[in-house]
Order: C-alpha cells, then structure tokens, then sequence
C-alpha cells in the first residue's frame, strides 16, 4: 500500500478505545465476568501469588553498576534480572488495578513503577546498545516497553494522573516515534527475524494507540509494513520459524499484536491474516510439540516448551486450521522471565471460553523450506517424538547442526539438542561456535578427524529423501557440504523411523573419502547417563526405562565424554558424548544405529 492510499484511510480512523479489546469497549464488564467465572481462577490465583510477593517491597534501581556490568565483564544476567522484575512489578499492578478497582492502593503502586519506568535512563539493555547514540537507539525491549506504556495509559485512562499520561506521550515520543522515522535506518529494519516483528510491531502497535496526528502515524505504518514483509521473509511456504518455537512465540507474537491492533482500527481494510503465508506461520505451533511439553528445539531455543494461550486461541479463531492446545501446555502467569506485556495481557482477553482442548495426538510433518522431520507418536505405551533437521549452518541465531536429530519418550529426551546457551558478550560474535551448544561438537553428529561443521551459507544439507506415513518416516541427507574437510567426496545420512507399540530408530551415515582419514567419531549427545554394554549404550531413563543404542562392535567402539555448559539462564548442565570411534577409517564405509526404547519389561 502506497501512502497516498494509507493517509486517506488513516485520516478517517477513530481514536483508539477500549472497542479494541473489549466486546462494545465495556472494561468493567470483561473485568468482573474474569474475578467470577472459575475458567479464569488460575491465571487469577497466579497474578495474585505475585502481587503477594512484590507486596511492600521497594521497587529495585537499574543502578550504574548493573548498568556496567556487562561492558566491564560481558555478562547480561545481573542488569537484566532487575530490568524484567521492574516490568513484572508493571504488569502485576496494571493486572490488580483492572481486577479490583475499589482498592486505591493497587492504582498507588501502578502510579510509582509507571514513574519509575519513565524515569529509566534507556528501555534498552546494555548489551543492545553498542557504541551508538543511546538516546537514538531502539532494541527489543525499548520497542516493547513503548508498546506496553501506550496500552496500558489506553486501558487506564482518566484513572491515571494527567502528568502520568503527558509522561508517557512524551517518553514513547521521545524513545520511540522520533527516532524511528529520524535516526534510521536501524539494522533490524530489514532483519528477517524476530527483530523485524517485535521492534517495529510494537512501534506501530504504540502508534496506533496514542497518535492523532494522521500524517506521522502513516509515515510509521508505512515504515512497519516494509519491515514487516522483511520478517515474512524470513519464512518459507511451510511456515517454519528456524529459530525455533520460542522466538516463534516471541516475534510472530508481537506481528499478530501489531496485525490485529492494524486490522480493528482499520475496520478490516488493511489485514495481514489474509495472506497464505501467515496462515501457515500460524500452524508452526502444533507441529513442533513432539510430546507433552517437549518440542524440537533446534537452535537457541528451549527443550520445554509452553503455550501462550491467548494468542493460540487467537489464531485458532481466525485459522480453522490451526489447533487449539492443550491447557496443559499453557505458560504460567511468571514463566515469562522477561515479563512481557503484551502477551500476559492477550493471554487474558483472547482466552476463548468455548473451546474444547483436546491432546494433541499422533502426527508426522515435514517442512521442505526448513527441512525438518518432525513426529509426535502416541501409543499405549505412551509418547514418543522424533525430529531431525537439515537447511544450512547461515539460518538465524544459528548452530552448526546439519543432520542433527532429537528422539525422546514418555516425558524423557534421550538424544537431546542443547539448545540455547547463556546470551553473554561474544555469543553472538567471532566465539559463538566455540560455545559447545552451539558448534557440532555439542549435537549428534560425525567429527571427522577433529573437525567440526563450518558456519555459512556454504554450508548446507542437501535433501535425498523425504517422506512420512502412518507406519514409517524417512529422511536421508548428503552432508558432505556441512565440512570442510579436503578428501570428503560424500557423506549421506538416512534416518528411519518406525512407529509402533515401542518406536525405533534407524540411523545410518555412508562416508566416501579420497583418502581414509586419521580418526573418525560418531558423536550422540544425550543428558542421560550412558552405561556401556556389549554391542549396545544404554541412555537410562526414569523407572527403569531407557533407550538402547546398537551398533556393530567390530567396526566402533563407545567412549563417554563428559561436558558442562551455561544455559540460557546462566545454569550449568552437565551433558555426555557418546562418542562411537571408529576403530579403522577407510575410504569407504558404512556405521548403522538401530535406537530402541525400552520399557520394565525389556
């Protein structure tokens, strides 16, 4: 849309109300159906186990020496806990003042972090703001933040001081408006990415609620639909978010916040949800579950997942395909550790009443774009999932991972992807692969020689076969790409998966060499003690359950290794290598793996 078509249209927009949120704008009326019905007692009681919490505690400064931390020591943790416990304190008060209106000194807290917040030297975090201007800087959370101020001076209106909401105009103004249609172009402008979605959602979603002024709000809509088409990009046809579920939550989140805000105060007439595109993003969710609350979690993302229910429900409403989760999937009130508004908010208002979760059963998908297999199995003996990837090493927050493959049943992940580790200085820099969640060494796949997978676009899988049935999936790749190892003329990777009572896993990697190399280890990388047996490792489970490993004891011979790193949240995980060394490299040769879970009875 051009922008001599978007003013028009802009020009005739009614100010933004409470009608964006609430059936005939009634708030009062939404607020007391939540406090009375029992669908809601939940998300309730958890909202109200935090005000407890934060109850007469002061409200915690972002010091300078927080602030300092990280440029002197490269570490996020320490700022960042106190910066997302201040939009906890945010939200929590916002949640009590809209549930209990009669008490005054809900609304007196609210007042005091609102104050706080514009008092905040930068909404941005330390480790987003480089050696640029910080005053002309917008990342993540500064976009959100303007976002999450616009709404709830929105949802509150006349309630708030009139200083209070001159602060809040001026703030999101000064922090957000100004800069972007100034100071860019900024580097997430044209990120296909989460980064695209969030940042300039939330400027746009900002826009929509507090502008009057036509001519600036179509300038920034203009800008927010070409960034936007930059973070559709970032998609192929199947819908696939490559970096993984939770930043599908994260960024297609914050593209559906700023789509429905767009489409409502348009009356329809300009609407994201028609494209096909987008249709399928939304059916990314269901398909990355590989059982109960376990996803595939390639890249930096997160062996657990949850569900963010109000905006599942959402989609579900708009796309038939898409299914409603189970509510046992649904994200606690305090599982987001960045304390985001806009999702806790929706999680609420979007909650559809009358749907009827059921569990997500048996399935099999797989995505051509991305090229990842992905299986959920449900038997009588229980879940099970399998998933396996190929695509490049040059995807977004990017591991060396080609041929990776995730196998897990009944609540255990056997063969595990690390996920993401601790976001520090350099993680995202010339060191990243050093970080073993992030390089080859820390997933399931060969090391030859010493070698590990390079990065790059040059580095890639090549698909051979793909296909899924009831009975059997089948993925089987060249590698060979994935190396820069001189002599590798080929080295095909084929996984079988057999569903079943009790599933199994077939794995076999060809290698062609012009020279046999000097050493040469299969590596599977699991969190479960390795116990080696003759001719099988076995990966122990809970309950005398477990997975064994089988493999031909002529040709490889098991050796564990034992290794730390930082997760994300700057927890140390101890994971194994069950590193199957090759006893005598050769030109050509071929290592098969037959996985089979076990229950008390095997």
């Amino acid at each position: 849309m051009e922008r001599f078509e978007l003013l028009p249209l802009v020009s005739t927009m009614e100010p933004a109300d409470l009608r964006l949120y609430y059936p005939d704008g009634d708030q009062e009326s939404f607020w007391r159906s939540v406090r009375e019905s029992t669908l809601y007692e939940k998300e309730l009681s958890e909202i109200r186990a935090e005000g407890n919490r934060l109850r007469g505690l002061p409200i915690p400064e972002l010091t300078y020496s927080l602030f300092s931390i990280y440029s002197r020591k490269g570490s996020r943790l320490e700022y960042e806990r106190v910066y997302f416990e201040r939009r906890r304190i945010l939200n929590t008060s916002v949640f009590l003042s809209l549930l209990e209106p009669e008490r005054e000194e809900h609304l007196a807290a609210l007042e005091d972090i609102l104050w706080s917040v514009c008092n905040e030297y930068t909404w941005c975090l330390p480790a987003h703001l480089g050696e640029t201007n910080i005053t002309e800087t917008i990342d993540l959370f500064s976009a959100e933040t303007g976002f999450a101020l616009s709404e709830i001076c929105c949802l509150l209106g006349e309630r708030l001081p009139s200083l209070l909401q001159y602060r809040i105009k001026e703030n999101v103004n000064k922090r957000l408006f100004v800069p972007y249609l100034t100071c860019g172009p900024y580097h997430w402008e044209t990120a296909t990415h989460n980064w695209a979605a969030v940042c300039s959602g939330s400027i746009g979603a900002a826009a929509l609620l507090m502008l009057k002024d036509s001519e600036t709000l179509t300038d920034i809509l203009l800008k927010v639909q070409g960034n936007m088409e930059y973070y559709l990009q970032g998609f192929g046809a199947d819908g696939a978010c490559l970096e993984g579920l939770g930043y599908w939550n994260y960024g297609f989140g914050y593209f559906v916040y700023y789509a429905d805000l767009l489409r409502k105060r348009s009356h329809g007439e300009i609407n994201w949800f028609q494209r096909e595109q987008v249709r399928s993003i939304a059916m990314f969710q269901q398909k990355c579950f590989l059982g109960g609350e376990l996803v595939a979690n390639f890249s930096d993302s997160q062996a657990v997942g949850s569900v963010q229910l109000g905006l599942s429900h959402y989609l579900a409403d708009i796309f038939p395909e898409v299914e409603a989760p189970p509510l046992s999937l649904r994200a606690v009130y305090s599982e987001d550790h960045c304390s985001r508004w806009a999702p806790a908010f929706r999680n609420l208002i979007w909650k559809d009443l009358t749907l009827v979760p059921v569990e997500w059963g048996s399935a099999s998908y797989y995505l051509p774009d991305a090229q990842w297999l992905l299986s959920r199995h449900v038997s009588e003996a229980g879940a099970f999932g399998f998933a396996a990837k190929g695509g490049s090493n040059d995807e977004p927050h990017n591991h060396n991972d080609l041929g990776q493959f995730i196998l897990l049943g009944e609540g255990t992940v056997y063969l595990s992807d690390l996920g993401s580790g601790e976001y520090k200085a350099g993680y995202f820099g010339a060191e990243r692969y050093s970080h073993e969640c992030n390089g080859s060494q820390g997933h399931s796949v060969p090391i030859i020689d010493g070698q590990y997978q390079t990065a790059g676009p040059e580095s890639y899988a090549v698909v051979l076969e793909a296909t899924t049935s009831p009975e059997e999936d089948v993925l089987v790749l060249e590698l060979a790409q994935a190396y820069a190892y001189e002599g590798l003329q080929s080295l095909t990777r084929s996984l079988v998966w057999r569903t079943g009572e009790l599933p199994s896993l077939s794995l076999s990697d060809e290698f062609h060499f012009d020279k046999a190399p000097a050493a040469l280890i299969e590596r599977m990388v699991t969190f479960c003690l390795p116990v080696v047996e003759k001719g099988f490792v076995i990966l122990k489970g809970p309950d005398a359950q477990g997975l064994s490993i089988a493999y031909d004891d002529q040709l490889l011979y098991p050796e564990i290794s034992v290794h730390s790193f930082y997760d994300h949240f700057g927890v140390e995980k101890t994971w194994y290598g069950v590193d199957f060394q090759v006893r005598k490299p050769s030109t050509e040769a071929r290592y098969m793996f037959e996985f089979q879970f076990m229950n008390n009875s095997n």
